[in-house]
């Protein structure tokens, strides 16, 4: 049974830091890629950053240099490690493993950027 549980989502003031945890279950992890993706209310989902395998990684512009992605795949888990966040980060994300034609999504975890 395919399973991804997205965990580390919480309140945090601006400038603040945060750890997301990406968790997998039920498929070959570590031939998929990675991708953290983001919804804020009333907004597209939109794609944050990507881990692939070997380990190339792509961030989006507005979190380049504040955002670093990885996985460990001994543990089937991916991070998404968010320090300086702003208000403008505040969001659901989704973690999703992709291969090929193969996607699978978690439920999201909320992360809120407020004082």
């Amino acid at each position: 049974q395919v399973q991804i549980v997205e965990s580390g989502g919480n309140l945090v003031q601006p400038g603040g830091s945060l750890r997301l945890s990406c968790a997998a279950s039920g498929f070959t992890f570590n031939i998929y890629d990675i991708i953290w993706h983001r919804q804020a209310p009333d907004k597209e989902r939109e794609l944050v950053a990507t881990i692939g395998n070997p380990d190339y990684t792509y961030y989006q512009d507005s979190v380049k240099g504040r955002f670093t992605i990885s996985r460990d795949n001994a543990k089937n888990t991916a991070y998404l490690r968010m320090n300086n966040l702003k208000s403008e980060d505040t969001a659901v994300y989704y973690c999703n493993a992709k291969y090929g034609t193969w996607s699978y999504w978690g439920q999201g975890t909320q992360v809120t950027v407020s004082s």
